[in-house]
């Protein structure tokens, strides 16, 4: 059974084929610019270079057409032809409180989905838009829809309540979602296969870092708080986003500039965070090479960042109380150890010690890593994330009916055994290429 997983952007559309029988990923690739001109593929099959090709893409349904040619396609694809994809997973940003697991989209979801655009309208609308694309390209096989909300579900109200009028929570369910959770779910899991403990008696603080960031405390295996809130705005400083300020600021704003609340939104999501310090900067690698090259607001906005999440763990490990590992994932937390050592480091006091060297060397997706020290005690992990595993491993027992919410449903992943054979064989390459990257590698208890 191959299953198609899509995670659409407002102009892009992310893509993984994988082959349940055989437990591995056939393709992997991205859209780009879709919707704004000069749209391109990025492809890659297993077992050969990637590929780039130019297409132009007006919609959403443009590029989801456009995956599906470059997977059939004779010379560049990897299946003969579109009967061979049995499901489709997509990925949802907000499901509000309607959504407590996956489910299998039909007219109902979709209208779900649409009535929180306005919760999401960054992301939302998109994602539906590659539902709706999808469905006209594949007809005729179960699309699948994975919110990020979903996990964060199990928070209690002392977590998700804001303290405002509680009827904006009774009428407009003015509350905290969080996001992310797929990614969450997936390290979780993994974490406690690490630690060798039940997966709902481990409590873990884990950082999500990316251009979009949010901090989740795991409380017995489920989520219990985080730092996005209604929207994906709320939290840590992020890539061009502001994350947590003071309420009263855009109104501020709004009466010494004149600008609109529209305008304001736009800003606090587009032109804030690191963008906003900088100047010029969201992607952490061009801010490390400025602070490198002696500018000091590339430096300041670091050390914002930092901070903030800093904030954040001190917080989390006071809620939490017992603390059995600080988790990092995504793409700064996985690759950027220059963030990782700003954020670790003074945390002496609240139990967590790191080996900077440890640190340095970890600089992998193809592998779990640990850099603390031995008389850390908190061990800190860095967990690759996998959501395409997860939405698709979700696509798949939704089809076969064996999906149930995760407090009642297993993952291959949980397994102590499990291996994802894409990233074994990567692993073994950069062994060979760096063999004390084998003194970091976390094995399973």
């Amino acid at each position: 059974m191959v299953i198609l997983t899509l995670n659409c952007g407002s102009s892009s559309a992310k893509y993984q084929l994988y082959d349940w029988d055989l437990r591995d990923i056939l393709a992997v690739g991205v859209v780009e610019k879709v919707t704004v001109g000069g749209s391109f593929i990025n492809h890659k099959v297993k077992g050969r270079e990637e590929i780039t090709l130019e297409h132009d893409c007006p919609t959403h349904t443009d590029a989801v057409d456009l995956i599906i040619k470059t997977l059939t396609d004779r010379e560049k694809g990897c299946i003969s032809d579109m009967s061979v994809i049995k499901a489709v997973g997509h990925r949802v940003v907000h499901g509000g409180d309607k959504f407590t697991k996956s489910v299998i989209v039909d007219d109902a979801a979709l209208a779900a989905f649409n009535e929180m655009k306005d919760m999401s309208p960054l992301h939302n609308p998109a994602n539906i838009m590659g539902i709706e694309a999808a469905k006209k390209v594949l007809p005729d096989v179960p699309h699948c829809a994975i919110m990020d909300t979903a996990w964060h579900q199990t928070m209690p109200p002392e977590s998700f309540l804001y303290a405002v009028p509680y009827e904006w929570y009774e009428k407009y369910q003015a509350r905290r979602y969080g996001f992310h959770g797929t990614s969450f779910l997936y390290t979780a899991k993994r974490a406690a296969v690490l630690l060798g403990k039940d997966p709902f008696k481990t409590n873990l603080i884990i950082c999500h870092l990316g251009n979009g960031a949010s901090v989740n405390a795991v409380k017995d295996g489920l989520s219990f708080d985080t730092s996005m809130g209604i929207t994906p705005l709320e939290g840590l400083v992020m890539g061009t986003r502001s994350g947590d300020l003071d309420p009263a600021l855009p109104f501020y704003i709004m009466r010494k500039t004149g600008m609109s609340a529209a305008e304001v939104e736009n800003a606090l999501n587009k032109k804030s965070g690191l963008f906003g310090i900088t100047g010029k900067y969201s992607d952490r690698r061009d801010i490390q090479k400025a602070r490198i090259d002696g500018d000091k607001r590339a430096a300041l906005s670091q050390d914002i960042e930092a901070q903030r999440v800093k904030k954040y763990i001190g917080g989390y490990q006071a809620v939490l109380g017992r603390v059995d590992a600080l988790v990092f994932t995504a793409g700064v937390g996985e690759f950027a150890f220059f963030m990782r050592e700003k954020i670790l480091s003074g945390l002496e006091g609240a139990g967590v010690v790191f080996d900077p060297k440890k640190n340095e060397m970890s600089h992998t997706r193809n592998t779990e890593t640990r850099i603390s020290k031995p008389e850390s005690k908190i061990p800190v992990y860095i967990i690759p994330t996998d959501e395409e595993l997860v939405m698709t491993e979700d696509a798949y027992a939704l089809v076969s009916g064996s999906y149930d919410i995760h407090t009642k449903f297993t993952y291959s992943f949980q397994s102590r055994d499990y291996v994802n054979k894409s990233r074994a064989e990567g692993l073994k390459g950069e062994l060979a290429k760096h063999p004390e990257l084998k003194e970091i590698i976390a094995p399973p208890a």
